[in-house]
């Protein structure tokens, strides 16, 4: 598929996939129809890399099909001033986006060659306020925190509380809550709680490195 095609392809992106599907925020639509997701699979999926479907794009690692992504995108509020975490960022398509609408983006990986592989296409991407770090997902990166807004790709049983103590005030952190399907979940930091809200339906693949991490531990 031609660069054209590819660009033919987003466009088509936007106009089936996100505005039917109650995306009508023009922050998130623009992100979303500017970052190349071709770039960010195996070349083999290059040219499904539009298709509305989850894809893997490394073991247990998913690019979230763009409905269902551009609608938590949307329910995040990203701001310009924002300081974005992105968890089980995998070849660091979601990172390049938080990147188009926030200020800097710390993503996590726990596997060094897709800390590399991500690392790697976004700098041939010029996407300079984004940074790869290799660490455990569960753990965040609280030396750069507090966060604005937190991103844990992928479904999960329940947020570890070691995630919700990296939220500023006002901070959102956007996950999936279970499977077939989960719900979308926001929780919103006021003070000491962390207060969560319902917002979508959403069948998501489950991100393993979270599946069984508890929310607390004494």
């Amino acid at each position: 598929m031609s660069i054209d095609k590819f660009a033919d392809a987003r466009r088509h992106m936007v106009l089936s996939q996100l505005r039917p599907n109650q995306v009508n925020s023009d922050r998130v639509i623009d992100a979303m129809g500017t970052v190349a997701r071709e770039e960010f699979v195996p070349k083999e999926l290059r040219g499904v890399a539009y298709l509305d479907e989850d894809l893997e794009v490394a073991p247990g690692r998913f690019l979230v099909e763009p409905r269902v992504f551009g609608r938590l995108l949307q329910e995040a509020a990203v701001e310009a001033k924002d300081v974005v975490l992105d968890i089980g960022c995998g070849t660091g398509y979601s990172a390049a986006v938080f990147g188009h609408l926030a200020q800097a983006v710390v993503a996590i990986e726990s596997d060094a060659e897709l800390v590399a592989r991500a690392s790697e296409i976004l700098l041939r991407l010029e996407a300079d306020n984004v940074a790869v770090v290799e660490g455990p997902l569960a753990e965040g990166n609280a030396k750069q925190g507090p966060y604005n807004v937190i991103h844990i790709n992928g479904a999960i049983s329940e947020v570890p509380q070691s995630l919700l103590d990296q939220l500023a005030e006002n901070g959102r952190l956007i996950c999936v809550l279970g499977t077939g399907p989960g719900v979308a979940t926001i929780y919103r930091r006021h003070g000491a709680s962390c207060s969560p809200r319902s917002a979508f339906d959403a069948a998501v693949p489950e991100l393993n490195d979270l599946m069984a991490v508890p929310a607390f531990q004494f």
